[in-house]
């Protein structure tokens, strides 16, 4: 069984689901409360599981420096820089600019770690980025969801430098995670960097690093449910896919949210996704096959 190509895909569920769950507590208290609060959330989280579990036992010190960069890369800036995007151009728009994580590693993967994949895999690529780009790129819905705020020439370069973000976080992290470092201690390390960095930052006289408004217990409750969706499990997932799969596969599987997000979309909103989303749905598919059959 392709057992870290699954967790990828595992950490892309967890990932399609908090889209969603994020975008009210975004809306009530800013991208940078809100990643704020859900970082400090999850740390708390990991830190009693790996102390529970032990897991930080036999963890070599020399590896923790580069998950405190990966941390920094891809957490800190990542997301904070994500759910800034995901403010101004909704889930559907963010996920299509978020995907380009994928081929961002694939190409950063070759270029620095010298990681090679076969044609078949190299299609299955291809293939999940061109569908994940149909998917959300076509007709947009009219559900308050996809509202667009600002220039959307902003949002899509906050999308982009995520997804840069993302893609560069993962490709740092992969030498330590191939090392056999715990996924678990890693997630903890990775958070923990992120919000000690988003807590210094909310101590600064910073417009950007101020609540916008108040927190509801409806808001708070998604907050929760997010990290650990998303940082708990979702990250946990994607660092062990890391320590025995490619960057460009591992990070091509895990963008593939947006083509899971559709059927709950339809669910939540009653609005069903246009034929193009489905038809990206299915190339996306196709590669995903590739990637697992090769």
């Amino acid at each position: 069984m392709p057992i870290h190509e699954l967790a990828a895909l595992g950490a892309a569920v967890c990932w399609a689901l908090t889209g969603l769950l994020a975008a009210r507590p975004v809306a009530e208290v800013g991208p940078f409360a809100f990643n704020l609060y859900r970082q400090c959330f999850v740390t708390l989280v990991l830190a009693a599981l790996v102390l529970v579990s032990g897991a930080w036992r036999g963890t070599d010190p020399a590896l923790l420096p580069v998950l405190a960069l990966s941390g920094f890369v891809g957490v800190f800036m990542g997301d904070t820089v994500l759910f800034f995007a995901l403010r101004r151009l909704g889930p559907r728009r963010t996920g299509a600019l978020f995907a380009m994580n994928a081929p961002m590693a694939a190409l950063l993967g070759w270029l620095v770690l010298g990681e090679t994949l076969a044609p078949q895999g190299v299609a299955g690529v291809v293939l999940c980025a061109t569908g994940v780009a149909i998917c959300v790129l076509g007709r947009a819905p009219t559900n308050h969801l996809e509202r667009v705020h600002g220039p959307i020439w902003q949002g899509v370069a906050l999308g982009l430098l995520a997804a840069l973000g993302q893609a560069s976080g993962s490709l740092i992290a992969r030498p330590a995670m191939a090392a056999g470092l715990d996924p678990m201690v890693a997630s903890l390390v990775r958070v923990m960097v992120g919000a000690l960095c988003l807590g210094t930052l909310s101590r600064l006289p910073l417009g950007a690093a101020r609540p916008l408004g108040r927190l509801s217990g409806r808001g708070a409750a998604q907050i929760v449910a997010s990290g650990l969706l998303a940082m708990v499990v979702g990250m946990t997932l994607l660092l062990f896919a890391l320590q025995g799969g490619k960057v460009g596969i591992v990070s091509t599987l895990s963008a593939l949210s947006p083509v899971l997000i559709l059927p709950v979309l339809w669910i939540v909103t009653g609005e069903r996704p246009p034929a193009a989303s489905w038809a990206g749905a299915l190339v996306a598919v196709t590669g995903m096959a590739l990637i697992f059959l090769r």
